[in-house]
């Protein structure tokens, strides 16, 4: 039985969609995050409860860190993001945690800008709060470790291809890190992080598995930042800044994928099987699709890491202009000055940035 709701939120499930395509669905996907960081960062004396934990985010991380301070009595405080709508700031002011939202702005690179500024400032004000610094610590690792045992008993590891929006690194980073690990050895704190060498532990053959990484137009971390989409970069899978904890020698192949073609998949995804999941998801769904029809003897599996729900306005009801999915193809480039919208493939072989 789960000792907390965050528990239960953060248990994702494993939906087959087709032969060999795999839907990794989390209601709240940064919860296995937060959760994990924040116990250990107790377990370590780095924090004590009632502590005030700081970070910015884009909504998904916001909801998770709130939940862990619940889960484990501590205090939290969000610099959001302009995205963040009223479902979450009703949720978040229940429970407990304060919320400083950016002013309206049409520019979500400036509005992640302008949220690392203002850690800043509340850090110099507050200098006993302690910044979580999702986009940079590889405690954030340390949730997936679960998730992929869960993964490998499922699915096996050998032959499978992990689809999902790169981000802060810490999904599908993580869940190549530990998919990719030779043996089951114990959990050795931070071994997962972006300079473990838990892929190569000596005592048996590192498993077979791709990592397939989504980026939205516009987003520096595999270096995109010349080409804008007119729509939006897709908040939580890019970022207008350099993020410290992504492993970029850990990516076999990019996908770069518009706002219209992620809302092309989110559509079709709800439409053929049902599932109701946020746009990075539909981003992650193009891919996979792709990746199962070039390499068919392989198990694809993407990952849902939200619900639909904030979605409704600004991508659901506008379900009657997606564009088939079957009419969508990425263009393959070999290098970043090729890159054009709508959807654009590369093999990275896993170089370093």
């Amino acid at each position: 039985m789960d000792q907390h709701i965050a528990e239960s939120i953060g248990r994702p499930d494993l939906i087959r969609l087709d032969d060999r395509l795999v839907c990794l669905r989390f209601e709240t996907m940064k919860v296995v995050s937060a959760l994990a960081a924040v116990r250990h960062l107790l377990d370590t004396g780095v924090v004590r409860r009632g502590d005030t934990l700081l970070d910015s985010s884009s909504g998904i991380y916001a909801y998770a860190l709130a939940l862990a301070c619940h889960r484990y009595g501590m205090r939290c405080h969000i610099v959001g993001s302009t995205t963040v709508d009223h479902t979450l700031r009703t949720q978040l002011a229940v429970l407990g945690a304060t919320l400083e939202q950016m002013e309206p702005c049409s520019d979500l690179k400036l509005d992640q800008k302008r949220r690392v500024v203002r850690i800043h400032e509340i850090l110099a004000e507050h200098p006993e709060y302690h910044w979580m610094r999702q986009y940079h610590d590889d405690i954030h690792y340390l949730g997936y470790r679960a998730i992929a045992d869960g993964i490998r008993e499922a699915t096996g590891a050998d032959g499978l291809t992990v689809v999902g929006g790169v981000g802060s690194g810490a999904s599908t980073g993580a869940l190549a890190r530990y998919l990719r690990a030779a043996d089951d050895g114990p959990d050795d704190g931070l071994g997962a992080g972006p300079d473990s060498d838990a892929a190569d532990r000596p005592g048996g053959r590192a498993a077979d598995v791709a990592l397939v990484g989504v980026q939205p137009y516009g987003s520096v971390t595999f270096g995109a930042e010349h080409v804008s989409d007119p729509e939006i970069i897709i908040a939580g899978i890019g970022s207008s800044i350099p993020f410290g904890n992504v492993s970029h020698e850990l990516y076999d192949t990019l996908h770069w994928i518009s706002f219209d073609a992620a809302l092309a998949g989110s559509v079709d995804l709800l439409r053929r099987h049902a599932v109701f999941a946020g746009l990075s998801t539909g981003a992650g769904y193009l891919a996979a699709r792709h990746e199962h029809e070039r390499s068919p003897e392989r198990t694809v599996l993407f990952l849902a890491a939200d619900t639909g729900h904030r979605y409704v306005d600004t991508v659901y009801a506008r379900h009657r202009e997606a564009v088939p999915v079957e009419g969508l193809a990425p263009r393959d480039v070999t290098d970043r000055s090729q890159l054009a919208l709508p959807w654009s493939r590369m093999h990275w072989n896993r170089a370093r940035a």
